[in-house]
């Protein structure tokens, strides 16, 4: 095979990363708003400025941080703190494994560098995109998925530091509950752009409203499920409706 020219090497990786920005800038705004509540949170919630700090760099999972803090705050076993973030985030098992035929050339650090910097986001702008691929592990897919995990990770670390050094100034009265709600709604609700979205967010909706109860926030896993089978048997279906 002939040699690439690296010129167009690079300008494949540019334009691919450049459109994955594109499609990532508009949830941009909700995530610095989600990561601004999560830093005043941790401050709030009893942990040092330098704690927090390294939670949020080394952590990097936003409902996982929310989860965890009323524990902390408690004075709970550390494991049950380790076991109800590992239950939040049972939904990148799910993630890893759809996107695994598109990264499994690359090596394992690499795979591990990829799999800290990934978000719902990029998994929720990436499927649609490259999911009926004839070909998987592009040069075009890896940058396009970088596109959308850098830009969130920087907006995440930036307003949860800001959020961090701020949250003494932040008065007990405000309800940063609300506000995270808010930012997750301006995330999610741009993508009820179709009838198999609309199905797998009433699936998980109504599931998570039926597993409040469970403990460890397992309603939370067990919505992630739902909605994700609700979502490929409504594909499906709705195509074999078109077909």
């Amino acid at each position: 095979m002939p040699a690439e020219d690296p010129a167009l090497v690079r300008q494949e990786r540019l334009a691919a990363f450049r459109s994955g920005v594109q499609a990532i800038v508009p949830a941009l705004i909700a995530t610095g708003t989600w990561g601004l509540v999560t830093g005043v949170a941790m401050v709030k919630s009893g942990l040092t400025e330098s704690m927090a700090l390294a939670m949020t760099l080394l952590l990097y999972a936003g409902s996982a941080q929310l989860t965890s803090l009323p524990l902390i705050a408690s004075g709970a076993p550390l494991w049950l703190i380790f076991m109800a973030g590992c239950v939040v985030n049972l939904r990148f098992i799910i993630f890893g494994a759809a996107l695994h035929p598109y990264f499994r050339h690359l090596s394992w650090p690499r795979r591990l560098g990829l799999g800290y910097f990934t978000t719902d986001m990029g998994f929720v702008l990436f499927m649609p995109r490259f999911g009926d691929a004839a070909e998987r592990g592009t040069r075009e897919q890896l940058w396009y998925f970088m596109g959308t995990i850098a830009p969130g990770w920087v907006v995440w670390q930036a307003s949860s530091i800001v959020g961090i050094y701020l949250g003494t100034l932040v008065p007990a009265t405000w309800s940063l509950d609300f506000a995270a709600v808010l930012a997750l709604l301006a995330i999610t609700v741009p993508l009820a752009n179709s009838k198999p979205m609309l199905v797998s967010m009433l699936a998980a909706g109504l599931t998570a409203w039926v597993g409040q109860l469970l403990p460890l926030r397992l309603g939370l896993a067990a919505a992630v499920i739902a909605g994700i089978l609700a979502g490929i048997w409504a594909e499906r279906h709705f195509h074999k409706a078109r077909a």
